[in-house]
Formats: C-alpha cells, sequence, structure tokens
C-alpha cells in the first residue's frame, strides 16, 4: 500500500497555516509545516524525499521567499506540484507549470485543490497557471 501524499506548507500567518494543514489532513495527506523560507530549506534538506507536493506563501519573513523555496524543492524534485500563495499578484519567480492561489482565498479554493492534489492532474482546477 502506498504511503499518503505529503505536502510541505510553508506559510507565517500561524492560523492560515493551521486552516490549510486541516483541509490537507482531512483528505488524507500527511502535512509538514514550515513558518519560514529558512524552516522549509532544513526539511527539504532532512526530508526532501518524502515532499510529494509544495504549498508556499511568496512573501515570507527572513532573507529566504517562497519563490526561493521553491526553487530548492524543484532540484530535488523536477515534476512534483508546486503552489505558491499571496497577496501580490506579481508573479515573477515563479518555477514552471506551477499554480498560483492568490489571498485572500476561500475555503472551498483549497479543498479543491487538495482534492486535485489527491487525486491527480486530471481533476479540474480554475487557478491561474505561475509558470
Amino acid at each position: 500500500m502506498r504511503p499518503a501524499p505529503c505536502v510541505l506548507i510553508v506559510e507565517d500567518s500561524y492560523l492560515l497555516l493551521e486552516i490549510i494543514a486541516s483541509l490537507c489532513e482531512a483528505q488524507g495527506i500527511r502535512v509538514i509545516e514550515a513558518s519560514s523560507g529558512e524552516a522549509a530549506l532544513t526539511l527539504l534538506r532532512a526530508r526532501g524525499g518524502e515532499i510529494d507536493w509544495l504549498f508556499t506563501d511568496i512573501h515570507l519573513p527572513g532573507l529566504i521567499d517562497g519563490w526561493t523555496v521553491a526553487h530548492a524543492y524543484r532540484a530535488l524534485h523536477a515534476d512534483r506540484p508546486v503552489v505558491y500563495t499571496s497577496t501580490d499578484a506579481n508573479r515573477r519567480g515563479g518555477v514552471p507549470g506551477s499554480l498560483f492561489l492568490r489571498k485572500p482565498f476561500q475555503v472551498q479554493e483549497v479543498n479543491r485543490l487538495v482534492r486535485m492534489m489527491v487525486e491527480g492532474p486530471g481533476a479540474a482546477m480554475p487557478l491561474s497557471a505561475a509558470g
């Protein structure tokens, strides 16, 4: 039996991090949480092999932003999904083939995204492409 898919969620808002993590866990996805880019890079080095997709805020505290986290993730996994989220619509630094979810987002948007990650790329998802 294949282990449950795993997502790395990088979000500096504790409330948003908990909401997104709960929605993922309700769909059977294992969650790894980080609240900064530095913490995310540390987790990628330690546990990168088990992470099936990345959900990252673009604007994070510290020197490492979501763009950098996504590029580090794609260096490990060239073909795995990346989802960016931000209030800023500027998507200049996205990795190819990524998705963008603009804040403030609705719970049902995150639920659709999570279902798409569980069911695979055939699931319909009206998000804008960032890459």
